[in-house]
């Protein structure tokens, strides 16, 4: 089972655990847009075939625009045996909402 967290709630979890792995499940098109430094870009449809390059040991976080997509990433690495999953709820637009409001929403 992943959990939901605000992106607040992410980053708080971020700040006091740097080990987090930050997934970005986002099309190359809505990165150019905007995109949070540090993430793993690995587009939705992409995510089975290079999951691999997600370490297993560490907790993931998922972020897309809204958080529907990453909320079924988060429920396919969790199937996938990753032990800490997380969804961005409210994805890159509650992010840009609560934590930075100077990124462009879309």
């Amino acid at each position: 089972m992943y959990t939901d967290l605000s992106p607040a709630e992410f980053l708080a979890e971020y700040q006091a655990n740097t080990s987090w792995q930050l997934l970005d499940v986002r099309e190359p098109w809505e990165i150019k847009i905007v995109a949070v430094p540090g993430s793993i870009r690995i587009p939705f449809a992409e995510v089975p075939s290079r999951q691999t390059e997600l370490d297993t040991d560490k907790p993931v976080a998922v972020l897309c625009h809204s958080g529907v997509r990453s909320a079924k990433v988060a429920d396919y690495l969790v199937n996938q045996g990753f032990f800490r999953v997380a969804n961005i709820a409210g994805g890159i637009d509650a992010w840009a909402q609560e934590v930075d409001n100077s990124l462009p929403r879309y």
